[in-house]
């Protein structure tokens, strides 16, 4: 199965020049733990989280109306093509300790992709366990992370 098959699309996404706030107001409008930065154009830039915003910005002591998504978001975001089977991806995020991977098709983002998506799926629901299992893994050797 291809990841096409099972993003949700279309990627409801954030500029890098908002403020952080109409970013939380998104997240939340949408149910959303996260969003693809991306530029004028639709190609991806970073990912913002909801613990970016709590980590970086409000624990920060930062203004979220004045702080902008740029300064807080995660740089380098994994993307995968929308051609990429569904068990590549699941590895893929296992190996990296991800929860989200943002589709793109042509360098442009259209979709995006969560373990809850593949473990919602009864053909890819295996791969969700396998990914889940090796961020847990990861999770569990750090201290003091509960």
């Amino acid at each position: 199965m291809k990841l096409r098959e099972i993003m949700s699309a279309p990627a409801i996404q954030v500029g890098a020049g908002e403020p952080v706030t109409v970013a939380a107001r998104t997240l939340a409008q949408y149910d959303l733990g996260a969003l693809p930065v991306c530029s004028a154009d639709g190609k991806p830039v970073g990912l913002l989280t909801d613990r970016d915003i709590v980590t970086r910005c409000l624990a920060a002591g930062r203004d979220p109306g004045r702080t902008l998504v740029r300064e807080i978001m995660s740089r380098n975001a994994v993307t995968a093509e929308g051609d990429m089977e569904t068990s590549a991806a699941a590895a893929l995020m296992g190996r990296l300790q991800i929860r989200r991977l943002p589709v793109v098709e042509q360098g442009r983002v259209q979709g995006m992709v969560t373990l809850g998506d593949l473990a919602g799926n009864p053909e890819t629901e295996m791969d969700a366990v396998d990914a889940l299992s090796r961020i847990s893994e990861g999770v569990r050797s750090d201290k003091g992370n509960y």
